[in-house]
C-alpha cells in the first residue's frame, strides 16, 4: 500500500503534527557531517538509562570517592614510581550513566568520525531497494536534489548520503550507551583518554554494584578509585598515549569496506518500511565483523601486545596496593574480573572498530608477562616498563618476557 493510500489524501506530510514529525525527522537525517551527532547524543543517552528518567549523582558518594582519590593517589604513585597526574592532583568527576556516555561521545569523537568517514564508502550511490529498471520504492534515489520543498522527497531523494551519518549516529551512539549502563570509571575500556586529570565515576553504578554483592561501599570505591589512578598513570604517559593513538588511528584507517558491504544490507531496504531498517542493520556486530581485514588484524598485533601488557601492570599494582587497603580485597577483585571478561555487546563493537578488545587470553597473557618480569628481576624490572616507547612489548616478548627484558638491557643497560 502507498503512503497516500496508507493516510488517505494526497500525501501524509502536507500538515499537521505528521507534517511535523516528518520535518523534524528530516533534519535529523540530513545533519552535516560523516556522522549524526544529534542521534548518537541522543540514542546514548536513551540506551544509557534504557529510557527512564535518572537522579542525579549522589552528593555524599562524590564527596567520600573525592576523599578516597587522595588516597589512590598517594598509594599509586609509591608503588608505581609513575607520576599520577600532569597537574599535581587527580580529581572525580561525579557522573550519571547519561552524563559519562555523553562525555565518551566528545572524547571518542575524532575517532569516531574518521571512522564513518571510511564506512560511508562503502554506501552505494544509487538503486537501494528498486529493480534494475529503477522502480519501486527506492527508485532515484542516486538523482540530485532538485529542490523538491516536499519533506518527503528532500529524506529520501538522495538516501544513501544521508542514511549513513544517521546509521553511524545510530550505532556509535547505541554502543556508547550500551557501555556507559555499565560503566564505574572512564576506563572501562582500555584506551587513552584527551589529557587531563579529572577522573570520570558513575556513583550510582559504583552503589549499586556495592549494594547487589553485600560489600561496604567504601571498599569498593576505593577499588574503582585504585583502578583508574593506575591506568591513568599509565596512559597519561606521552609516549603511551602516543603510540596507542597512533595504533588505534591506523586501525581505523586501515578499513576498507568493499562496494558491496553494506550494498547487500540495503538491497530490500524499503523507506517507507522501518522494520526493514532494523532487519537490515539491526545486528551492527555481524556487519562490522564482515568488514575487518587483514591489515587490521596485523595493526591489531602490536596493539593488543601493548594494552595487555597495561592490563597485567594494573592488575598487578592493584594487588600490590589493595590488598593492603582493602579488607574485602580478594572476593571484590574476584567479582570485578569476572565482570570485566562478562563483555556487553557495546565492548564487542567497540572492539571490533577501534581495535582495543581484549579477551581472557590477552588478561593472561599481561598478567603472565608482568609476573615474568618480576620474578627475573624485581619490581624494579617494571619501572623500566613504561620509560620511553623502546621499552614497550612486542607481542612475542609479551610471550616471553626473557626475551623483553634481553632487548631493553641490551639497548639500555640498568645502572650498576
Amino acid at each position: 500500500m502507498s503512503w497516500p493510500e496508507a493516510f488517505g489524501g494526497g500525501g501524509p506530510f502536507d500538515g499537521g503534527p505528521l507534517g511535523d514529525l516528518m520535518r523534524n525527522l528530516t533534519r535529523l537525517f540530513t545533519a552535516q557531517g560523516p556522522l549524526n551527532w544529534e542521534i548518537a547524543r541522543q540514542m546514548a543517552q536513551w540506551t544509557a538509562t534504557g529510557g527512564e528518567p535518572e537522579a542525579n549523582p549522589d552528593p555524599s558518594s562524590r564527596v567520600r570517592l573525592e576523599e578516597l582519590i587522595r588516597v589512590a593517589e598517594l598509594h599509586v604513585s609509591e608503588a608505581t614510581g609513575l607520576t599520577v597526574s600532569a597537574s599535581g592532583l587527580l580529581s572525580v568527576g561525579a557522573v550519571s550513566p547519561s552524563d559519562w556516555a555523553l562525555r565518551t561521545l566528545e572524547a571518542w569523537k575524532p575517532l569516531l568520525e574518521k571512522l564513518a568517514t571510511k564506512m560511508s564508502s562503502s554506501l552505494p550511490l544509487s538503486g537501494l531497494g528498486g529493480d534494475a529498471a529503477g522502480s519501486g520504492p527506492a527508485a532515484g534515489f542516486g538523482e540530485p536534489d532538485t529542490g523538491d520543498t516536499d519533506p518527503m522527497a528532500k529524506l529520501f531523494g538522495n538516501l544513501p548520503q544521508v542514511l549513513g551519518p544517521f546509521l553511524f549516529g545510530l550505532q556509535s551512539g547505541s554502543m556508547v550507551g550500551q557501555l556507559a549502563s555499565t560503566a564505574m570509571g572512564q576506563y572501562e575500556v582500555p584506551m587513552p583518554r584527551p589529557a587531563g586529570d579529572e577522573l570520570l565515576m558513575v556513583t550510582s553504578t559504583i552503589d549499586r554494584f556495592a549494594t547487589d554483592w553485600s560489600l561496604e561501599p567504601d571498599e569498593v570505591r576505593l577499588w574503582i578509585c585504585l583502578r583508574e589512578a593506575t591506568n591513568h598513570a599509565v596512559f597519561g604517559r606521552p609516549h603511551v598515549r602516543d603510540r596507542l593513538e597512533t595504533l588505534i588511528a591506523a586501525y581505523v584507517d586501515a578499513f576498507d569496506p568493499g562496494p558491496d558491504a553494506l550494498e547487500s544490507r540495503l538491497s530490500g531496504f524499503d523507506p517507507t518500511d522501518l522494520a526493514s531498517m532494523q532487519e537490515a542493520f539491526g545486528d551492527p556486530e555481524s556487519l562490522l565483523g564482515e568488514l575487518q581485514n587483514d591489515a587490521q588484524r596485523q595493526i591489531q598485533v602490536p596493539l593488543r601486545a601493548i594494552l595487555a601488557a597495561v592490563a597485567g601492570y594494573v592488575d598487578h599494582m592493584m594487588d600490590k596496593v589493595g590488598r593492603r587497603l582493602i579488607a574485602s580485597y580478594g572476593p571484590l577483585t574476584e567479582a570485578l574480573r569476572r565482570r570485566r571478561l562478562e563483555e556487553s555487546p557495546g565492548t564487542r563493537i567497540l572492539g571490533q572498530l577501534l581495535g582495543v578488545a581484549l579477551d581472557a587470553d590477552s588478561y593472561e597473557q599481561g598478567a603472565s608477562f608482568v609476573r615474568g618480569i618480576v620474578e627475573r628481576v624485581g619490581e624494579d624490572g617494571l619501572v623500566r616498563l613504561w620509560k620511553s616507547e623502546r621499552e614497550l612489548p612486542t607481542s612475542a616478548e609479551l610471550s616471553a618476557p626473557g626475551l623483553w627484558l634481553a632487548r631493553i638491557d641490551l639497548d639500555d643497560p640498568p645502572e650498576s
